[in-house]
């Protein structure tokens, strides 16, 4: 611990400490709860912040070795935030491994059906469906509206510079 101190912390781990910020910030902005009717939950915010933060992994897809190191960084924050959470609600020590484990083999599976619906872009009804069965129990109306915000912050994502997004810096829509 106290050489960590010394040593210098990489761009890409700062880069990806900033875009987690971001995510979670937009994560929580009212109107995805109250225009998009996203249930204010524990499961309800979990499926917001992944939602969020694979529309950065997705937009950081294909760069160079950087660009892998700040989605790695950005991962390795998502999880710390899980861990963080777990920990402030006072689940004991033991059990928060095995909590993390199971969100992350959700996260991943999201990621995985995100990336399939986003391939069939622009046919919007597999991520309808994808957000219909993991954000909204099943009702395909408000599915409908997240699905619409999804791809507009993904075509805003995918307009800003990489450069800007390496070094931290995103803009999101407004909800």
């Amino acid at each position: 611990m106290f050489f960590k101190r010394f040593r210098k912390v990489r761009p890409a781990v700062i880069a990806g400490e900033a875009l987690y910020a971001a995510a979670v910030a937009q994560a929580r902005r009212p109107g995805l709860y109250t225009t998009l009717g996203v249930p204010d939950t524990r499961e309800g915010r979990f499926e917001l912040y992944s939602l969020h933060v694979i529309l950065l992994l997705d937009r950081l897809r294909g760069g160079d070795e950087y660009s892998g190191e700040t989605k790695q960084a950005l991962i390795d924050r998502f999880t710390k935030g899980l861990d963080d959470a777990f920990r402030e609600l006072g689940v004991g020590d033991t059990a928060v491994p095995k909590r993390i484990k199971k969100l992350g083999e959700a996260f991943y599976g999201r990621a995985r059906s995100a990336d399939q619906a986003f391939a069939t872009l622009p046919d919007v009804r597999p991520l309808q469906a994808l957000l219909a069965r993991t954000l909204y129990e099943g009702d395909d109306a408000k599915a409908a509206g997240m699905a619409d915000y999804i791809v507009r912050a993904r075509d805003d994502l995918a307009a800003q510079p990489t450069e800007e997004l390496l070094a931290g810096e995103v803009r999101w829509l407004e909800v």
